[in-house]
């Protein structure tokens, strides 16, 4: 089963094994725009929308800002820190559970499910400058580089293309 998403210019698409997580993590991190300028954690309303959205609670502003960050730059493959954050394994119907009300909490556990399935290094950020959207890799050989090869791949090689036409 494949299930895709719209966000704005940007399709996600991924297998229905890892939806809940690979949402969540998405939609956190993303919650920096890089294109629009635009920050959730900056804005007030946008951020408890954004909770009541996914059903979590809020969490320290700094720490929440430090988790996201760090997830960042872990998807990129950088050295990262954040702050410790708790969370519960409860047994419910048999099956052991990650469980953390608050967002930074849910996020590290989604992140930790994800990696515990070998599928982190799914987990990207767009190399443009201008863009850095985060996005899942679903390509059968891990290989996608851009969010979207309609606009950023395609961007990047024209510019790459102009470089090339200028110099010869």
């Amino acid at each position: 089963m494949r299930v895709s998403v719209r966000h704005g210019n940007r399709y996600r698409a991924y297998s229905g094994v890892v939806v809940p997580d690979v949402e969540l993590i998405l939609d956190f991190l993303n919650t920096l725009d890089m294109d629009e300028r635009t920050d959730v954690l900056d804005d007030g309303v946008q951020w408890r929308a954004w909770l009541l959205e996914h059903s979590l609670a809020d969490a320290d502003p700094t720490e929440t800002r430090a988790v996201r960050d760090g997830l960042r730059r872990a998807v990129l493959g950088e050295a990262a820190d954040a702050p410790p954050v708790l969370v519960r394994i409860e047994l419910g119907a048999g099956v052991p559970r990650l469980v953390a009300p608050e967002v930074t909490g849910a996020v590290l556990a989604a992140a930790a499910r994800l990696s515990t399935l070998g599928e982190w290094e799914r987990m990207k950020i767009c190399p443009a400058d201008e863009c850095r959207w985060a996005f899942f890799d679903r390509s059968r050989n891990r290989s996608r580089t851009w969010c979207s090869m309609r606009v950023c791949g395609n961007r990047e090689k024209a510019r790459a293309w102009r470089e090339r036409a200028r110099t010869s």
